[in-house]
């Protein structure tokens, strides 16, 4: 959608896009859908087998469009606007004498409740009846489910079933029951009526108890006409916490403001009980039908992209993913055993159960790097928040030593070089296959074991010999006379690009590559590159450093919330608050110096331009 002003946190357009596939999405931890769209997805359940496993379609009653009759008289202006502020989508039919809204959201602490409420308010005097139409193909119909009608309740028409297939042979069928509250044809306000608001409520939970349950608790919400501000409230909470914005284009801030508002929108509200995370895919909760968006799968997306924000913004959350991981290990330890070696072997795409449901085994046999990304995000979790107990209570080290054992039994030990390798892999670089020592692969193999040693030291078990044997003697390719890590074995790029000094690199103008500019003009077209990258890439791309000019507000590093100033040769950091008295002391440590500067509440501390890092001060 374009945007019609300079606000980057509201997206507005007078028509909708033709591509169905680009309507805005309505998402909360549980249920996402786009919107004039027929299907809903809930988070977790998948139909099909092995890999035609995909999120299980669920007829969607929000599927409803505004309209009024023909031949009223008026000029009306539409318009369509995504706020993200509210976390609502919003359609606005306006002329001289009334105007009429559509309110569609997810909402933000009720997640198994979806909603849209139609207003109409007269403009001018007058006393006719005003009447707007509510057009809906809803079909309580289902290519994934087997579905039944059954009685009312409490005014609402209630539709349950299960899943056709199950992920596994012999696996359970996964059950939906969902409430919704249908919408007439038409709707009107009154002869000398000066408003009127009708909502209308879908709610799909697990079973018929807890489908009624979380009705009836949205209905005593509505009743205190209080159902759609607790949504919205929630949202400026989250969005006070969780916040990211920059000083410059709009087209940037449209791009960050849009991509963090998505990935918000899958997490649950900060301190909401019994959260559970069923993985996050790269298409979000409202795609992943049969053959769409990686058919909701999860990818090291989850892992390696979006995880390191999550740890920052929303440290419950980033727990409950590296959870998710912990229950599918069970899976990870049968794609292991499946492909002959011991430990646990992630799958490229993972749904349910861990197993590999990729629909082409090549991916999921040759891109094992997808274990150094799960047990990076778990690594990076622990420096972040020292929570010893994820990994001694809650499976964290079954995951950590599992993927140590992995590493181990893949490699092979190379005589002549005095090396162990990794052979027969597919890099990031999915050109490529059957290549061996893939330099980013056996760069995550050495840090998975080298964390696994650290780790099993702060637990006080004991470290197998093997692993710090081989972290230490894998191989890292690099060529000597060109000086650069070559991609692998025996690769010839067109054009060499040194370490993060090369910005583009081989793969430049085929797709986002993720790196750092260390020149500030290049850094700019970067970023311009960057904002047309994302209007048609999933993901967004990556840069370690912010142009100059640029002002990034992040919150809540560990329970301090810091504002980031970058101008042409200097960075500016300040500690704006701390939740509460358990947020620790904060520094910041700068490369190469390893100078450290404490970040007192307060107080803002300059210096030059540096590459570094935040941390816990120490004691």
């Amino acid at each position: 959608m374009e945007d019609a002003n300079e606000d980057p946190t509201i997206f507005t357009a007078h028509s909708l896009p033709s591509d169905p596939r680009l309507l805005a999405t309505v998402t909360n931890t549980y249920l996402g859908t786009r919107v004039y769209h027929d299907t809903l997805h809930v988070s977790g359940v998948y139909n099909g087998a092995g890999g035609d496993t995909h999120r299980a379609v669920l007829p969607s009653p929000l599927n409803v469009q505004l309209e009024v009759p023909a031949g009223m008289g008026e000029q009306l202006t539409e318009t369509f606007a995504l706020d993200t502020s509210t976390g609502s989508f919003l359609h606005t039919l306006e002329g001289p004498s009334f105007r009429a809204s559509q309110c569609i959201y997810a909402h933000r602490t009720l997640p198994h409740v979806l909603a849209f409420s139609v207003s109409i308010t007269r403009l001018c005097e007058g006393s006719e009846p005003i009447t707007v139409l509510l057009q809906s193909p809803f079909s309580p119909k289902s290519p994934d489910l087997d579905l039944h009608l059954g009685p009312d309740f409490q005014g609402a028409r209630y539709l349950y079933g299960h899943t056709l297939t199950p992920e596994q042979p012999g696996g359970p069928k996964q059950e939906v029951h969902m409430l919704w509250t249908p919408a007439p044809p038409a709707l009107t306000l009154e002869e000398g009526g000066k408003d009127g608001t009708w909502d209308f409520l879908t709610v799909v939970g697990s079973s018929q108890a807890e489908a009624q349950a979380c009705l009836t608790e949205a209905l005593q919400l509505q009743a205190r006409g209080a159902l759609y501000r607790t949504h919205t409230e929630a949202w400026t909470q989250l969005w006070a916490g969780c916040g990211l914005d920059v000083e410059g284009p709009l087209s940037l801030r449209q791009a960050l403001r849009g991509s963090l508002y998505y990935l918000l929108s899958a997490l649950p509200q900060p301190g909401a009980p019994g959260y559970i995370c069923h993985g996050l895919s790269p298409g979000g909760l409202s795609n992943g039908s049969r053959e769409e968006c990686y058919w909701g799968h999860v990818f090291w997306d989850q892992d390696l992209w979006m995880f390191p924000l999550i740890l920052i913004l929303h440290p419950e959350a980033a727990r409950a993913i590296l959870e998710y991981r912990v229950r599918t290990l069970g899976g990870a330890l049968g794609n292991a055993q499946y492909l002959g070696y011991e430990g646990a072997k992630f799958a490229w795409e993972s749904a349910g159960s861990g197993l590999e449901v990729c629909p082409e085994d090549i991916y999921g046999v040759q891109e094992i790097h997808i274990n150094g990304a799960v047990v990076l995000a778990f690594e990076l979790y622990y420096h972040a928040t020292q929570d010893l107990r994820l990994f001694r209570e809650a499976g964290g080290w079954d995951v950590v030593s599992a993927v140590a054992e992995f590493w181990c039994s893949r490699v092979e030990w190379n005589p002549k070089e005095e090396k162990y390798h990794l052979r027969g892999v597919m890099p990031p670089d999915e050109y490529h296959k059957e290549v061996n020592n893939s330099v980013y692969t056996n760069v995550l193999a050495q840090n998975s074991l080298h964390f696994a040693a650290d780790l099993a030291q702060d637990l006080g078990l004991p470290v197998p010999n093997q692993w710090l044997e081989v972290a230490d003697k894998i191989k890292v390719p690099f060529d000597w006379e060109q000086n650069f890590h070559p991609e692998f074995d025996g690769y010839k790029p067109e054009h060499v690009c040194g370490g993060l000094d090369g910005a583009e690199g081989p793969s430049a103008g085929s797709g986002p590559s993720g790196q750092e500019f260390h020149q500030h003009g290049r850094a700019l077209q970067g970023v311009d590159r960057e904002c047309r990258w994302v209007r048609r890439c999933e993901l967004p791309d990556r840069h370690g450093r912010l142009p100059a000019g640029r002002t990034l507000w992040v919150h809540r590093v560990q329970g301090n919330k810091l504002n980031f100033s970058f101008s042409e040769d200097c960075v500016t950091v300040e500690v704006t608050a701390q939740e509460g008295p358990w947020a620790p002391p904060l520094e910041a440590e700068l490369w190469p110096s390893q100078a450290l500067l404490p970040l007192l509440p307060g107080n803002k501390v300059s210096f030059p331009c540096s590459a570094g890092r935040i941390q816990k001060s120490a004691p």
